[in-house]
């Protein structure tokens, strides 16, 4: 069910939601955490929700959504709309729309609706805060997640995560690549065990999974690593034997290729937001690991 509640205040949408429970017999008592997702404008608002809405079916949560309406308006307002069973996932949604001077207090209009006592996890799907952690809706959370592949410069996106990097923040770009460094790991542990002395990572240019998997690569090998545009693969190279992981650009299957051994096919389809979202909301410490792969993204060469 949606109910949109427009030109309202903070007390009417919660006694809503509170009469909206009561009727659907929902309770908040499941709800491990609060999720606030801040898109920059209309262009992602549905897909963010569905993302929102099938990570909730892993975690539960209270969703709430907050997003600029009419910047140049001269009086405050605030548009409300609730969602909640099927439309709402495992969870209740929640979006707010600002209008005016609202617009420039987002934290303070989404206060009020996040669970007590459980933790919060801030999503900003497209345009983000240089330094996250410092934003009024980053101070919020303890987990702070941002998305460089929606950035107007994807690259520069990635790269400037390290300047205002803080513990609890990660990237939608690092969690695409997950399946491909555990491949990798997974070859690079069978023999001969030999050192990778250079590695190769290439794919679209303006894809940042590939180059903070590249910062991982430089983070972890004592050799060159180069970032190229081309086809999509990931070639590392030792002493006896040179391994290729490699996928066609729309494709869902990749391929190991290792010197001297037969070739494997490996299920290995682009990850959906969603499923990027559920596993960055699956861990709520630090990613001592994605800050190494930041830092390593300065020691690639670009070809």
């Amino acid at each position: 069910m949606i109910l949109d509640l427009p030109d309202t205040n903070t007390g009417a949408i919660n006694k809503k939601i509170v009469a909206l429970r009561e009727e659907g017999g929902a309770i908040t008592l499941g709800r491990v955490l609060t999720l606030v997702v801040a898109p920059n404008n209309e262009s992602l608002l549905e897909e963010s929700i569905e993302a929102a809405n099938a990570a909730s079916r892993e975690h539960p949560c209270r969703v709430i959504v907050v997003i600029p309406g009419d910047r140049l308006a001269t009086e405050a307002r605030l548009d409300a709309q609730l969602r909640v069973g099927r439309d709402a996932g495992a969870n209740e949604v929640v979006v707010l729309r600002l209008s005016g001077p609202l617009a420039n207090h987002a934290s303070s209009v989404v206060t009020p609706f996040l669970l007590p006592d459980t933790p919060v996890v801030t999503w900003w799907p497209d345009l983000a805060p240089k330094v996250p952690s410092k934003d009024p809706l980053g101070k919020l959370a303890i987990r702070r997640i941002t998305d460089a592949t929606n950035g107007e410069n994807p690259l520069a996106c990635i790269k400037s995560r390290l300047a205002g990097y803080s513990t609890g923040d990660t990237d939608l770009a690092w969690s695409r690549v997950t399946y491909w460094r555990a491949l990798l790991t997974a070859a690079v542990d069978q023999g001969p065990y030999e050192p990778i002395t250079s590695a190769l990572v290439s794919g679209l240019k303006d894809e940042p999974a590939l180059d903070v998997l590249a910062g991982w690569l430089a983070s972890r090998i004592d050799g060159p690593v180069t970032r190229a545009v081309g086809e999509l693969k990931v070639e590392l190279t030792r002493a006896s034997e040179t391994i290729t992981l490699t996928r066609p650009q729309e494709g869902v299957t990749a391929t190991l290729t290792r010197t001297g051994r037969p070739d494997a096919q490996i299920p290995l389809a682009r990850r959906e937001t969603r499923d990027c979202l559920a596993e960055d909301m699956r861990r709520l410490d630090d990613d001592e690991i994605y800050f190494e792969a930041l830092q390593g993204i300065e020691k690639v060469t670009y070809a």
